[in-house]
């Protein structure tokens, strides 16, 4: 028994209706896959941390290839040409008055009296803005840019200084190695 053209074409319509939600539909990807590349490129390259803080004058920073951008803190900066050491961008002190400077403290032989003179009356004024008691240190990070010829020893006393001035985040800061960047780094 043969169907007739009618017949025929009636049945595969049938069968089409039946069968119609068992195609396959194609899902083209790449739009989609382009388009969360292109989010997360621009999600990257427009990230920023605060604003970046200026290399102080005669500081010349050592270099790094890994690090965050420094924030805007109180800022020391011990540099070589001059050799002097700043804090906030006034110069405090040479390099030499500051490793010759004996201390007023007997309990505490590493204080550089003038430089904690200013680190005391910063950290004062922060704790008077932020309701902080006298006796407490304050949260604000210190920074400081060393120049990569600067002694240790002169490092370390500076550190202690900021310590017994009420300052308890300090952040060593170098410079990024990042081509076109030349903008300074906080690591702690």
């Amino acid at each position: 028994m043969s169907l007739t053209p009618r017949a025929r074409a009636m049945r595969e319509a049938r069968r089409s209706a039946q069968f119609s939600k068992f195609r396959l539909v194609q899902l083209n990807l790449i739009p989609l896959v382009d388009t969360f590349v292109s989010i997360v490129f621009f999600a990257l390259t427009t990230a920023t941390v605060g604003e970046l803080i200026p290399v102080m004058t005669g500081v010349s920073l050592p270099e790094t290839k890994v690090g965050s951008p420094a924030l805007q803190q109180n800022t020391i900066g011990i540099g070589s040409n001059p050799a002097q050491i700043t804090f906030n961008g006034h110069a405090l002190m040479t390099v030499q008055q500051a490793a010759a400077a004996p201390s007023n403290d007997p309990a505490q032989p590493l204080l550089v009296p003038s430089l904690y003179a200013a680190l005391k009356s910063a950290a004062d004024s922060i704790r008077r803005a932020k309701n902080i008691p006298q006796d407490q240190s304050v949260d604000s990070p210190l920074a400081i840019q060393g120049d990569r010829t600067m002694r240790f020893d002169l490092l370390s006393r500076i550190m202690q200084t900021a310590r017994l001035a009420g300052f308890r985040t300090l952040t060593l800061q170098v410079k990024r190695t990042t081509p076109g960047e030349t903008t300074a780094s906080t690591t702690t």
